[in-house]
Order: C-alpha cells, then structure tokens, then sequence
C-alpha cells in the first residue's frame, strides 16, 4: 500500500530555478542553488524554526549548478563548464568560486546535477541548454583533482546518489524516464554496468537520494511531488507539494530525519508564493550522512 505525506512550505519562493539540496552537519546548514542565478542558498537548521525559515543567499558565479561539502571545510562546486572549489564564509579566499578549469568550450552545453562518491570524488553531468538529446556527459573529480568522463550521450544528466553498500550508484537521465542503478569500480574508475531500477510515472525524474533503509527518493519534475521506491523497486511512498516543478531532494537535519525538497520557478508557470521555495517534510525514515569530496 502506498502511503501519502504532505510536505509544508518552509521558506519564501526563494529560487528561479533551485536544485542540489544537500545537508552540511559540520555546520548544520541546508544548502541548496539557484542555479542560473549562480547562487547559493543555505538555511541554519539549527537556528532557524521550519516555518518561513531564513535563507541567506551567496553569489558564486553565472551559474552554480551543483555543489557538495569539502572535508577540509568549504565546498566542492559544478560551475557552468567545470568543476571548482568555494571556500567558507569569512575565510581568507571568501569570495566567487574558484574555477578547475572549463572542460568544454561549448556555451550551449552547462553542468546539471550530481554527487560524491565512497572514495571521495564529485562526480556531475552536463546537458544541453536546449536539451537536445544525447549531447550530456557524466564526470568524476577524483581527490587529486583529475577529471574524467565516466558516461558519454546522456541528455539531462540529474540525480545522482549511492546505495548504502557503496557499490552501486542511482542515476538519473531525465530524458529517458526513470532511474538506472550504475555498477561502479572506484579503484578503474569505471562504470561497468548500467541497468534499469525503476521506470518512473506521473512526472519527469529531476534529483534524488537515499534513506538508511535503501530507499530511493526522486523529485517529479511537473509531477508536485516525490516518489520514495524500495530498494527492489516498488513505490511505497508519495510525497505531495503544493507546487508543480519540485526538482530534487535529501534528508537534513541533526538527526537525518527531514526530506527538504527544493522547487523552481522555470516552467511552472506562475507566481504564487510557492514555486521555486523549499519545503520540508518528516517521511518516518533517516536519511545517510553525505559523502564529501576529499581532494
């Protein structure tokens, strides 16, 4: 049986276009991006009520697609054409982003979305601004800071997260309608198989996570709302959101216990207060530490 969870609005209709939350114990921050805005947004959980919380904003470049925490403090970031490094507020090197350098030449292509791996690499996957099918691709920062390409003609690259074994990653394209289980060999690296987990119904698969449990959490692009499928793929939770374009999800918070959900504006087709805001919910399951990346 299917159960159904409400999620609240938790703060203004912040985002353009928002995507890539991710907790940040060590600072108990919610982070997310407005992405084509170059932004990062974070919200102090351990400050802030649920209701209307602050989010404090931080321009980072003309666009910051993805990002996720650096173990030695800061952030590791999805820039529009590569990777880069951000470092923390009031440091000595506060400031925009810090470029790796572009990995392509082609403004029409940008960085989308992505994640860490066990081994503590950023992994992250382009798309046509346009979204013309398969002119994405899939890439690894490895600690030592060398790149490189791990999947070829994707078309959205999105959601990207690790089983609790560590051996196998979620993944989404959003163009081909689900999400695939990547089998991966870290120490190639490689991906050495691609297989279908689940195909998705009632909206475009945008950004997900994983709970404790092995559950996979996907935000429904034009769905309004977020689809939680056991680990042997069978949809047994929906999360529904006042709002149509929800764009990806994690669990936050000191205990791991919290879905926020990130939304934006693009595409829905109004301005109510509610597209492009963050909202939360309790799903009765906790989530897993994210992975930094280590280099």
């Amino acid at each position: 049986m299917t159960r159904e969870i409400t999620a609240e609005q938790a703060t203004a209709a912040v985002a353009e276009h928002g995507e890539g939350p991710v907790w940040d114990a060590s600072r108990g921050l919610l982070a997310s991006v407005d992405m084509l805005r170059g932004d990062l947004l974070t919200v102090d959980l351990l400050r802030d009520g649920v209701e209307l919380a602050e989010v404090r904003r931080r321009h980072v470049g003309d666009v910051l697609a993805a990002l996720r925490p650096r173990a030695r403090g800061g952030w590791v970031v999805a820039l529009e054409r590569g990777f880069g490094l951000l470092d923390e507020p009031g440091s000595p090197g506060e400031g925009g982003a810090r470029s790796l350098g572009e990995l392509w030449s082609d403004e029409s292509v940008r960085m989308n979305d992505g994640g860490c791996d066990p081994a503590g690499a950023f992994w992250c996957g382009s798309m046509a601004y346009d979204s013309t099918p398969g002119r994405g691709s899939l890439y690894r920062l490895a600690p030592d800071g060398s790149v490189a390409t791990m999947l070829t003609g994707v078309t959205v690259s999105n959601g990207l997260c690790w089983a609790p074994d560590g051996a196998r990653a979620y993944y989404v394209d959003s163009h081909v309608g689900g999400i695939d289980v990547l089998t991966v060999d870290l120490s190639a690296p490689a991906v050495t198989a691609r297989e279908r987990f689940v195909d998705v119904e009632g909206g475009t698969p945008d950004g997900l996570t994983v709970d404790a449990e092995g559950g996979v959490w996907v935000a429904l692009w034009g769905g309004s709302a977020v689809h939680r499928y056991t680990p042997d793929g069978a949809l047994d939770t929906v999360v529904l959101l006042p709002t149509t374009h929800p764009t990806a999800c994690t669990f936050a918070g000191p205990e791991l216990d919290e879905l926020w959900i990130t939304s934006s504006a693009t595409g829905a087709g109004v301005s109510d207060g509610r597209a492009g805001a963050l909202y939360r919910c309790l799903p009765g399951v906790r989530g897993l530490e994210p992975l930094p990346y280590r280099g």
